[in-house]
């Protein structure tokens, strides 16, 4: 069931971050996901790091830097993946 949860938490963060991101991100939804779903492991550590990875009630702060992690990932790995598909494109040509 923890594999589920974090396919469903990194589709949600992962659109979210291509939606709050700036101009069109050219990658695939399974990507999104483990944008997402890399990002919110990042959000956690850096919650965990900073001592607000559990708190009573709803966990804003950790959600924030899950979702800071997200754009981050989205916004790093864009660029990488149409790169690397672009490369693919070319050498089939």
């Amino acid at each position: 069931m923890g594999w589920l949860w974090a396919i469903i938490v990194g589709l949600v963060l992962g659109v979210l971050a291509r939606a709050i991101l700036p101009g069109r991100q050219n990658i695939p939804l399974w990507l999104t996901v483990i944008f997402g779903i890399i990002g919110s492991l990042i959000g956690n550590a850096v919650a965990r790091g900073l001592g607000v990875e559990a708190t009573s009630g709803i966990d804003w702060w950790r959600h924030l830097f899950q979702l800071g992690g997200a754009i981050l990932m989205v916004a790093l790995g864009t660029p990488l993946w149409a790169s690397i598909s672009h490369r693919g494109r070319r050498e089939r040509s």
